[in-house]
């Protein structure tokens, strides 16, 4: 299969695996409506950017030997209908993914947090330490070019395992399609509502996708979480159960340091969520036959995902984090790893709620108290946003009562949000942004150099 199309190629993953079957000698062609950097410029970078924004159906013909369609697409998109008008081979991405690396180990990270960070992580021991494998991953990490790997030549891949659907199409779990030897679970917390509207449907998903695992595989699975313990207890196939916990840690002058036999080990990661990635990782890699010691001397160095409660700013006692997080159990993490961090500042959170889940009526109880550590919170949506997905509106007081937080601040308009927080001091404050967004186009530029 050497001429590849791929309809929405502008996707974080959907970018990188076309860079890397390209790179891989593929001829690779693309649609889609709209592109964004990162993905604008890296595309442009392999001349692979699209010369038009659009569906180009006469872009599809008999000669393309296979078709990869990404979740921004819809069901009715001009080029699908062309395609399954010509019969041609269509693939979700996950399904194209397995089906190359059928003959490989596969070592897939799963759960409904910390899995960018744990495959992260895992990536930068392997790189440090010489070892090659295949890989995609759904954030940038510091010192890979794209983040995805294809090479024939390699008898290992390590994938990120999304429990979203697969495709318009598919309606499957991504993670069904990966059928791992080894794989980890970092914990369950309801999220994608929209597609999973009953909790206990989402929750069992990952009962299912146990079931997946290779015989004689390895299930490495957190085992503080009490419902993926129960599943993992409950499964009996032929497989290595391998449980961890949050490994021993201490905090002092806002550095996260692991108790270990090799002694206290200083980290440039925080919070207890990234003390259970560190595990969940060091399990993985003692699968390589990677020492403890090797493992532990590597991981100081490692400086987190991109927008993985990242620190952009930290300049005369302003500092400020950028964070990926939006679902609850997210958002309480990373909000208790910058207090604990920062006992002694100003800690000013900022939440977009961006995403189906976040914004819908019935999921919002589940913000209860997230926010309430902070000593400044602060929620930031669009009505205008909403109205484009065709979601009901949420009046503001609704969103107060949700958080229980009576001085929450909320705003619904970019520009006012922008210039509260251009002309908010930041002098001895930790300003912690968290969203999977960009709160309207906020310029982070602009908000360094004013705070």
């Amino acid at each position: 299969m050497k001429n590849i199309h791929f309809i929405a190629i502008g996707g974080a993953a959907m970018h990188n695996l076309a860079i890397a079957l390209h790179k891989e000698g593929y001829n690779v062609s693309g649609s889609d409506d709209v592109i964004f950097d990162p993905s604008k410029s890296r595309l442009e970078k392999y001349d692979l950017l699209p010369e038009q924004f659009g569906w180009f159906p006469k872009k599809i013909n008999k000669e393309i030997d296979a078709v990869i369609l990404g979740m921004h697409a819809k069901p009715d998109n001009p080029e699908l209908l062309k395609a399954q008008e010509l019969g041609l081979n269509i693939y979700s991405y996950p399904e194209y993914l397995y089906q190359q690396s059928k003959n490989m180990h596969r070592v897939v990270v799963a759960g409904s947090h910390g899995k960018t960070t744990i495959t992260s992580m895992i990536l930068h021991v392997l790189d440090k330490l010489k070892i090659d494998v295949n890989y995609m991953v759904g954030s940038q990490l510091k010192g890979f070019e794209t983040m995805v790997q294809l090479d024939d030549s390699l008898d290992t891949i390590i994938l990120e395992g999304d429990e979203y659907l697969s495709s318009p199409i598919d309606a499957r779990p991504k993670i069904f399609w990966y059928h791992p030897h080894t794989t980890v679970i970092s914990g369950i917390a309801w999220d994608h509502i929209n597609k999973f509207p009953i909790e206990e449907d989402y929750n069992h998903l990952f009962a299912e996708y146990i079931e997946t695992i290779e015989a004689g595989g390895k299930l490495i699975y957190n085992a503080e979480d009490h419902i993926l313990n129960n599943y993992a207890e409950a499964f009996r196939g032929n497989i290595d159960k391998i449980p961890y916990k949050t490994p021993e840690f201490i905090v002092e002058d806002s550095t996260y340091f692991l108790k270990t036999a090799q002694g206290n080990i200083p980290l440039q990661v925080l919070g207890k969520h990234n003390m259970q990635n560190i595990e969940a990782a060091r399990k993985v890699c003692q699968t390589f036959n990677i020492s403890d010691a090797d493992f532990y001397r590597v991981i100081q160095s490692f400086k987190g995902a991109d927008k993985r409660l990242e620190k952009i700013f930290d300049q005369d006692g302003r500092i400020i984090f950028k964070d990926f997080a939006h679902a609850p159990s997210k958002v309480a993490a990373s909000v208790t790893a910058v207090r604990n961090a920062y006992p002694n500042n100003k800690v000013i959170a900022v939440l977009e709620l961006h995403t189906y889940s976040s914004l819908n009526k019935d999921f919002l109880p589940q913000y209860k108290d997230k926010l309430n550590s902070v000593d400044e919170a602060i929620v930031f949506y669009s009505p205008k946003a909403m109205a484009i997905k065709r979601m009901s509106p949420i009046p503001k007081e609704w969103i107060v009562k949700a958080f229980n937080r009576d001085d929450l601040r909320v705003f619904t308009e970019p520009e006012d949000l922008h210039e509260y927080l251009y002309n908010k001091s930041l002098k001895d404050s930790v300003l912690l942004l968290m969203s999977s967004g960009n709160y309207g186009g906020l310029d982070l530029e602009k908000l360094k150099t004013l705070s």
